[in-house]
């Protein structure tokens, strides 16, 4: 798909934003036990580290309903950063047919226009990651069996879902916040499609929930429209995410 006809849901990008202009700072404490882990080479190998592998599924590959530059180019960095973790969890867009986001669902609009809901402005997208289907299966070239857990987000045919932690709406939560939690899993390393999507708003919802989050930067790809790749970056740092290279990972 061409990037110039791949809108922002503005006003959650705008939200984003604004957690640069608040100066939202995460203390050096909060990334302490990450850069720890870097200096004494033990990423992936703590009971407390996580791989969260974001919507690598076929929709987003090449080929899929709304493909990602290059996205299938990061499948094999992510199954070698797979073999570095003993905790992995999956996501996946996972929409009912007819859910409210698609265009295909307010009669007279196309893909990429914009509605009201309840919860704000909401994009429109061609029908994508139905339930089911081939278009919403995980990669298949991903070779990570030890994952523990695929979380399914956007199931809700009322409410969008970018963030693997929480909806559109601010409200809905994906109950991975919990798991996370309950397992003593508190430290999240990101990889995944795309950078300044679903990535960004599942790294800053990561942050919010008290988790300390690094994004794996070559192991993802973005849309890039209008400088959102840069703004996206700026929020996550402004948020307390650690922007990190699978090297640093991959060689220790």
């Amino acid at each position: 798909m061409n990037n110039s006809s791949y809108p922002i849901n503005r006003r959650r990008f705008l939200a984003g934003m604004g957690a640069i202009g608040a100066g939202a700072i995460a203390s050096g404490s909060m990334l302490a036990t990450l850069k720890s882990a870097l200096a004494s080479n033990m990423i992936g190998a703590g009971k407390d580290d996580v791989l969260l592998v974001i919507d690598v599924q076929n929709c987003f590959l090449p080929g899929g309903t709304l493909p990602v530059s290059d996205g299938d180019q990061i499948i094999p960095i992510i199954n070698k950063l797979g073999q570095k973790f003993k905790n992995v969890v999956f996501t996946q867009d996972w929409h009912t047919p007819g859910h409210e986001s698609f265009a295909s669902s307010h009669a007279g609009k196309a893909p990429f226009d914009t509605v009201e809901m309840d919860y704000g402005t909401q994009v429109l997208w061609p029908d994508h990651c139905v339930q089911g289907t081939e278009d919403a299966k995980l990669a298949a070239g991903l070779d990570i069996p030890h994952a523990q857990l695929i979380v399914r987000k956007g199931y809700n045919s009322a409410v969008d879902s970018y963030s693997a932690f929480v909806a559109a709406d601010g409200k809905t939560k994906t109950g991975l916040t919990g798991y996370m939690k309950e397992r003593g899993l508190q430290n999240v390393y990101m990889c995944g499609l795309a950078t300044d999507f679903c990535v960004n708003w599942s790294a800053q919802d990561g942050r919010k929930a008290g988790l300390n989050v690094a994004v794996i930067e070559d192991a993802c790809r973005a849309i890039d429209l209008n400088g959102s790749l840069q703004a996206a970056w700026d929020a996550m740092k402004a948020s307390g995410v650690k922007r990190m290279q699978s090297s640093e990972i991959l060689t220790s």
